[in-house]
């Protein structure tokens, strides 16, 4: 009898093994992988881009795909395009730097203000402490500029004019926010051509400026490239606030939140360049910050 019941109960399994599995309900069950079209012509900064050379199509279709398929990141950078090109827009203006360098923020930092790479760079546009300081931006216990928006975006606004100026061309300056204006002109030397495109770098060079285009497609035209993100998704700019002058000898970051009727978190999340809690101020520093106003959080 034993026997019996154990041949039925391994006749019962094998039979449900045997079943197909649950299929969803669909005549696709695969995401569909799509190859976009590049459009026939681009430029950067007003500079046209070859796309009639193979390789520069290969090279601009690759960082495309790249960037498509990086769901998630790609889509929380675009939703907050509404929130920091306002402030960058009118600083590229301000010092004569072509919009398009707005795209050259996304790829650095996916516009998160505190994103810190691990050769040390910091902010929206990756900084580096020797460049920082010498762009007059203040780094000194827990307090760093380079995550302060406007000024950074001033300090990288005062690079791109100097490397425009050097290199000769708004692509070469781009390239060389990657590569160093040094590294990028001793290659043109050697190799003896005046274009990125035509230019050998290193590879992470070799692909940033197509990076910076691939978000300058894909920003400009989200749905195209397969982001369906409704206008009220877009994160709201941050501009409900007032400017308050902090002179502490000894500034304790929280007790001057406290003050001004608001908490720490929401005053690190308009002074990302506050960097700890407390700030020893022997030299009676001056500080401006942002404090929100009472509907700061709020949608209304």
């Amino acid at each position: 009898m034993k026997y019996v019941i154990c041949t039925l109960l391994l006749t019962v399994s094998v039979a449900a093994c045997a079943q197909p599995p649950l299929m969803p309900a669909t005549t696709d069950p695969c995401a569909p992988v799509v190859v976009p079209s590049l459009p026939r012509e681009l430029n950067f900064a007003g500079e046209p881009v070859p796309l009639g050379n193979y390789d520069t199509r290969e090279s601009l279709l690759r960082e495309v795909l790249t960037t498509m398929y990086l769901h998630s990141r790609t889509t929380q950078t675009l939703l907050a395009t509404t929130r920091y090109f306002p402030v960058i827009e009118p600083i590229l203006k301000k010092y004569g730097i072509p919009d398009d360098f707005k795209y050259l923020c996304m790829a650095e930092s996916g516009l998160d203000p505190d994103v810190r790479s691990g050769a040390g760079a910091a902010g929206l546009w990756q900084l580096m402490p020797p460049y920082a300081k010498s762009a007059g931006l203040f780094m000194s216990g827990g307090v760093d500029e380079r995550y302060h928006i406007e000024r950074a975006t001033e300090a990288a606004c005062k690079y791109l004019a100097d490397a425009k100026a050097r290199l000769g061309s708004w692509t070469l300056a781009a390239a060389s926010f990657n590569a160093g204006i040094a590294g990028v002109s001793r290659r043109l030397e050697k190799q003896g051509v005046n274009s990125y495109y035509d230019l050998f770098l290193p590879d992470e060079t070799m692909r940033y400026v197509f990076r910076v285009l691939a978000f300058k497609l894909i920003a400009s035209d989200p749905e195209t490239y397969g982001y369906r993100i409704a206008r009220e998704d877009y994160y709201q700019p941050l501009t409900d606030y007032h400017e308050v002058t902090v002179d502490n000898a000894a500034i304790d970051w929280s007790a001057v939140a406290r003050s001004n009727g608001t908490t720490y978190k929401m005053l690190r999340e308009l002074n990302h360049w506050i960097r700890d809690y407390d700030y020893d101020n022997k030299a009676r520093r001056s500080f401006v910050i942002k404090v929100p106003n009472g509907g700061f959080r709020t949608d209304d």
